[in-house]
């Protein structure tokens, strides 16, 4: 472990390179509306920096510790998390804000539960599907249970995006586990009912499907902000209006510097800007997707595997929105969006993906007859472990193959 894979090194570096323009980003597009509402430009980007120390914390905890000790922390986090999603119906726990009931407040500060879910969630799941040969069947009803109510206590807080985020990772973990399609399908099916019945039932929501098939149609009320940012993205043009000079961040294009960051960021950064920024997501993907098929245990390949996703497909819907390929939703862009659960929790999964990198290819030690010293197999990129003398009695000690 003392040497780092090449996906480990990469991983690394594109995560800072990340989480350095996310920063610069945020800067830009903070600064009005600090200076609006409070009088400090500065105030979203400071607040940003605390967020991202305790985040920098949580990274590097889940970076450096072996993966068979975080799996030991999933259990009680998913059921903290999972006590406090529900906890946010509770009257004077949850706070609302703007119809939707995802925050507990502590002090100055705002927690929200299901964004502190995600790493634990993936944690969790991978260790329940990669067991679940050897699972009973009452373990197998608890767990899935466990994550129907975690999806639900999300689901009707409301917030579908990011319910739909959950379930979607957990569907792909399960199908890169090796389950039956038909249950899969199945369940995707019963997925796609329960947004339906969602949107039916919150009349915002539906209001916000109306408003993005035509967002034209109602310019100035329920089409505001997907017309404002479309104005933003069309006016970055080839190269961009230049970093700092965008227009639609001064107090037209709202919620800019959390759910609608991408298209500050398109505006001032142009086409090429964002075919670096999509360049860069793309890199993140392939060497998570290496991580995945190179990973010698199914637990780690399912964790490296649950950790691409969630960034990835996080990032890409907060992008469709932006752009207007799919329905306005408060999903924040990872390690770019204002906020410090959700940076927090982007950062212990980047962790985690990291360490799977660095635990994904291990030496394997295979002992011959009559041998005196072991012979390392040259199947991993990492120094070999120094050599220990077997005794006759203890050759299958160090190796899983019979001599």
């Amino acid at each position: 472990m003392r040497q780092w894979t090449l996906e480990a090194r990469l991983l690394h570096w594109l995560t800072l390179v990340w989480i350095g323009l996310g920063l610069v980003v945020l800067f830009s597009a903070s600064f009005p509306v600090g200076l609006a509402e409070t009088g400090d430009g500065l105030y979203y980007f400071t607040r940003q920096l605390l967020w991202l120390a305790l985040g920098w914390a949580g990274f590097q905890l889940f970076l450096r510790l072996p993966l068979r000790r975080s799996l030991q922390m999933a259990i009680p986090g998913f059921f903290l998390f999972l006590l406090l999603i529900w906890a946010t119906r509770l009257p004077g726990v949850g706070t609302t804000v703007m119809g939707a009931t995802r925050w507990i407040s502590i002090g100055p500060f705002q927690l929200q539960p299901s964004e502190m879910m995600k790493p634990f969630l993936v944690l969790q799941a991978s260790w329940v599907f990669s067991s679940w040969q050897r699972l009973h069947l009452k373990a197998r009803c608890f767990w899935l249970t466990a994550f129907a109510l975690t999806l639900l206590g999300i689901l009707i807080q409301p917030n579908l995006s990011t319910t739909a985020l959950c379930g979607m990772t957990l569907w792909l973990m399960a199908l890169g586990a090796g389950f039956p399609l038909a249950p899969l399908l199945l369940t995707a099916m019963s997925g796609l009912g329960l947004a339906g019945l969602s949107i039916s039932i919150n009349e915002y929501q539906r209001r916000r499907v109306m408003s993005f098939l035509n967002p034209w149609a109602d310019a100035m009320g329920d089409g505001y902000q997907l017309v404002q940012s479309l104005l933003a993205v069309a006016s970055g043009g080839g190269l961009g209006t230049g970093y700092g000079f965008s227009q639609q961040k001064l107090s037209y294009l709202p919620i800019q510097h959390t759910d609608f960051i991408f298209a500050v960021y398109a505006e001032e950064m142009g086409l090429l800007g964002c075919l670096l920024l999509l360049g860069l997501l793309a890199a993140y993907g392939w060497l998570g997707m290496r991580v995945v098929n190179q990973g010698r245990d199914p637990l780690i390949q399912l964790i490296a595997l649950g950790a691409t996703v969630i960034m990835l497909l996080q990032a890409l819907i907060n992008i469709g929105v932006a752009i207007g390929i799919l329905p306005t939703t408060g999903l924040p862009f990872p390690l770019f969006s204002y906020g410090g659960s959700s940076i927090m929790a982007s950062m212990a999964i980047a962790g985690l993906l990291i360490r799977c990198a660095r635990e994904g290819q291990q030496a394997e030690v295979i002992a011959f007859p009559g041998a005196t010293r072991p012979t390392i197999s040259r199947t991993s990129r990492r120094r070999a472990a120094p050599v220990v003398p077997l005794r006759p009695e203890g050759i299958n000690r160090y190796s899983s193959r019979k001599p």
